[in-house]
């Protein structure tokens, strides 16, 4: 019997579209993009309209030939990769290989699915009402990837002609590292103001004493700029007799917040788990593709999670709604469900991002998930449900104090009724919470009543700089600024820290790197008009109308392309030669006596000597935080060279800390510092760093030759909990950015 043909992009979504099809349908992976432009050259025709050329990704031959053969014996052919502009582009592509390979008789007709959410329902009903191909959808997506390769391959090179090889520039990752360091400057050039507060512990006729702050004198607000000022105040308040002049109540709702949309679940898998975009969109992928659910198999948990689209469809309301009313009572239904209005120029593809179904409650499939994959689930069910949840409700009460001409004014609340927040309290939010929750309910008082002065305090406070980005508010902010689009926000916050412009501080916020720096100064001075927060968002709308078919996409480069052309020739000349910049000091050569001048290599800035390459002195400085330039001496530490029998200095080069004589250069050797792993084979040795003749770090016993023991991933200290082998291994998961503990010996499977 002839198969119908289904092709995906995931292994995982083949096989949970295979046990819903049945034996009818042949369902194959495309494993992602089987096309794209070129690796090594611009792939792009600027003189022919733009023209790409596309080539077969390497390695993915097989799995074409794999499809364009299955294809000539299918009945019919369906394109179900993801229901997005990539997704569109794949689908487009393999549906041109299939026709090249397919023609005259064996001409397929080839249909388009999109499939919102994997659910048997979902996937038999997109086969039963197939659609075609979006060719404004493509065209948008074909001049995003075009305009992103201009800007990168053609900018790129003259970074590496001018800093050093392997940097990078890209349409939006360089606006991004822009924003980084603009804050980082907001904040080198914010000077602190100094201000106070002033506290009145009071108790009236009835318990608890309660706070109160002064907020008003003479009817105007105050100002306190100095703990003189403060004490002086201070002094005029305690004299004074405190009289509760009004009592203002009032009830306060908090609404419950719509269902996610990809930003916003990037932003709160930060704030709450502590997860990067990248490992959201990781784990939120597989929950989208299946989970295997013991004797149910694979099934989609939730719906497509690239979407910028708060609406819901009816019958998820209508399920959700009897969950609701069954788990919680009638009190925390509304009468009617509530609808949320989809921001202004969003797509509207997809519905938000909420689970399949309300069978599947976090505790029911916890068993069969990952740790992570569980907390991410809980945090876009518990979202979900919440949305569909009467508000919260605080009674709020404010006094009003007079004091002579000084007023004062207490705040307390308290909640009524929990409402959503029984469920979800959204991440940016806890703060406010938590500052109103600190707010106890006051008294039960009189207007008129006369109250007891306990203590007065005054606070001395100074004004904050705006805070450094996280990934949570690095995601808002290119939101708000139209920047990129929420399906690219996580490899954007990936490249600029895998290219070293930027490192994470102990509060995981985004700090720039000197390169980062230096990177973002030589763009913006050479690229003012595309390195712009405004001019991204403009390309991102024009992209966008390609799409809706109200600009064609060659014309849209053709307008970029004049003026970036021009920036291009005039960049390539004037743009400042990192590589050959020599600034003077007065710093002397310790080995020639030559002047020391700053130069920029792989790590950073360093001092070197005007006589290189005669003279191969370099030496390592700071700066203070008023300029000053100040050498960093390398540390002496109690150890001896075994062979010249010298002390050893702790120095630092382009693999990182080693151990070298201090009597370099007439002494060359050096030492690689240990890891404090003992070598499993000998027992003797130390497991230590070490490079390969190709520059691969690698692992191995500090006694080699004697002991030939090496790994690649760099080692742990064990035992292994499992087997007991001495050491264990770290590796960094590119997927996630995490670090994963394994035991490495042949027939464990240990690892945390």
């Amino acid at each position: 019997m002839t198969q119908s043909l289904v092709i995906v992009e995931s292994p995982t979504k083949a096989k949970t579209l295979k046990k819903y099809l049945g034996k009818n349908y042949n369902v194959i992976a495309s494993v992602g993009h089987v096309i794209d432009l070129p690796t090594k050259e611009l792939g792009v025709d600027v003189d022919k309209d733009f023209e790409p050329q596309y080539v077969v990704i390497k390695g993915k031959q097989k799995i074409l030939k794999q499809i364009t053969d299955a294809a000539a014996k299918a009945e019919a052919v369906y394109l179900a990769p993801d229901p997005d502009r990539e997704g569109e582009a794949i689908a487009w592509h393999i549906a041109q290989e299939i026709g090249k390979k397919n023609k005259g008789k064996n001409k397929k007709e080839i249909h388009r699915i999109l499939i919102n959410e994997i659910t048997k329902d979902a996937v038999k009903s997109a086969i039963a009402k197939p659609g075609k191909l979006d060719q404004k959808l493509f065209d948008a997506q074909q001049a995003r990837r075009i305009l992103d390769r201009l800007v990168g391959y053609q900018i790129s090179p003259i970074l590496w002609k001018k800093v050093r090889r392997g940097l990078s520039a890209g349409r939006v990752q360089s606006v991004a590292l822009r924003i980084i360091c603009e804050r980082d400057a907001e904040i080198e050039k914010f000077v602190a103001k100094e201000y106070w507060s002033i506290v009145s512990h009071l108790l009236g006729k009835k318990e608890p004493a309660f706070e109160a702050k002064l907020n008003k004198i003479d009817g105007e607000k105050i100002d306190i700029n100095n703990e003189a000022e403060a004490s002086k105040i201070k002094s005029k308040l305690e004299k004074q007799t405190f009289i509760l002049e009004k009592i203002t109540k009032s009830e306060r709702k908090r609404n419950p917040t719509p269902p996610f949309i990809t930003s916003k679940l990037q932003q709160e898998g930060a704030r709450k788990l502590g997860f990067s975009a990248k490992k959201t969109m990781m784990l939120a992928q597989q929950l989208y593709e299946g989970i295997e659910l013991g004797d149910e198999g694979l099934v989609g948990l939730i719906t497509y999670m690239r979407t910028d689209s708060v609406r819901v469809s009816d019958s998820a309301i209508e399920s959700l709604r009897s969950y609701i009313e069954e788990k919680f009572g009638k009190e925390y239904l509304p009468s009617q469900p509530i609808y949320y209005k989809t921001k202004k120029g969003a797509q509207d593809a997809h519905e938000a991002i909420r689970p399949t179904s309300i069978l599947y409650p976090p505790e029911v499939v916890k068993s069969y998930l990952s740790k992570d994959a569980f907390r991410l689930y809980d945090l876009i069910w518990k979202r979900f449900v919440a949305s569909q949840m009467n508000p919260a409700v605080f009674d709020q009460t404010f006094f009003d104090i007079k004091a002579g001409n000084f007023n004062l004014r207490a705040t307390g609340q308290i909640m009524r009724f929990s409402g959503f927040m029984a469920v979800y309290l959204e991440g940016e939010d806890e703060e406010k919470i938590k500052d109103e929750e600190e707010n106890p309910t006051l008294p039960e008082l009189d207007e008129g009543d006369e109250l007891k002065l306990l203590s007065i305090d005054n606070n001395q406070h100074f004004t904050q700089p705006p805070p450094r980005f996280t990934e949570a508010s690095l995601v808002k902010e290119l939101e708000e600024q139209g920047i990129g689009r929420p399906s690219t926000y996580a490899s954007i916050l990936s490249t600029i820290q895998e290219k070293t412009y930027v490192n994470k501080d102990e509060s995981k916020r985004f700090v720039p790197t000197e390169l980062g720096k230096l990177v973002n100064g030589l763009l913006v001075d050479s690229f003012p008009g595309i390195i712009d927060v405004g001019f991204t968002a403009q390309m991102e709308n024009e992209l966008d109308q390609v799409e809706e078919g109200k600009h064609t996409w060659v014309k849209i480069l053709k307008d970029f392309y004049g003026p970036f052309k021009k920036s291009l020739a005039v960049a390539t000349k004037k743009m400042r030669d990192v590589k050959q910049q020599h600034v003077a000091t007065e710093f002397k050569c310790e080995k020639c006596e030559s002047q020391m001048v700053i130069r920029w290599g792989r790590r950073g800035e360093f001092l070197a000597c005007s006589k290189y390459p005669d003279c191969t002195f370099t030496q390592e400085f700071t700066k203070t935080p008023e300029g000053k330039l100040e050498i960093v001496k390398p540390k002496e530490i109690n150890e001896v060279c075994e062979k010249c029998g010298s002390p050893m200095l702790l120095k630092s080069g382009r693999f990182g800390e080693f151990l070298a004589s201090s009597k370099y250069p007439e002494c060359k050797n050096t030492k690689s510092i240990g890891l404090g792993v003992k070598c499993p084979e000998c027992a003797d040795g130390e497991v230590l760093a070490r490079r390969s003749k190709k520059g691969r770090t690698f692992y191995g016993c500090s006694k080699y030759p004697k002991c030939t023991f090496a790994m690649w991933n760099k080692p742990a200290p064990g035992p292994c909990p499992k087997c007991g082998y001495p050491i264990l291994a770290e590796k960094y998961m590119k997927k996630t950015g995490e670090i994963t503990v394994y035991c490495f010996k042949e027939g464990c499977n240990y690892s945390k």
